[in-house]
């Protein structure tokens, strides 16, 4: 994997773990739902994942990243879409899609 690669997914990789600082041991979606600052924090950190992700995609379009287009799709949602933002969805990303996507990461950043 090249340097470009590893620098990709080392920006996935922190924008995850500050999501996960950002809410705390406990995340609760009230409190997300009713913060507009951790809400856009935790938007800027997925968008940042979807252009690494993107980017990763244009060095090797046949890279393994479980939702890969989705996580680019995500992105584009949030920048473009900005006023149809459902932070229920976002929600569900954070609880559902993230760890397993800072799993995968971890693993490629260890080999």
């Amino acid at each position: 994997m090249n340097l470009k690669m590893r620098k990709y997914l080392f920006d996935i990789q922190t924008s995850i773990d500050s999501i996960n600082e950002y809410l705390g041991d406990k995340p609760d979606f009230e409190a997300f739902s009713k913060n507009k600052l951790l809400r856009r924090a935790i938007e800027r950190e997925i968008e940042i994942i979807g252009e690494a992700t993107n980017r990763i995609l244009k060095i090797n379009p046949k890279f393994e990243i479980t939702n890969a287009r989705d996580i680019v799709d995500t992105r584009n949602w949030l920048s473009h879409g900005y006023d149809k933002v459902d932070e229920i969805i976002l929600w569900g990303i954070i609880s559902n899609h993230l760890p397993k996507l800072l799993q995968e990461v971890n693993q490629y950043l260890n080999d």
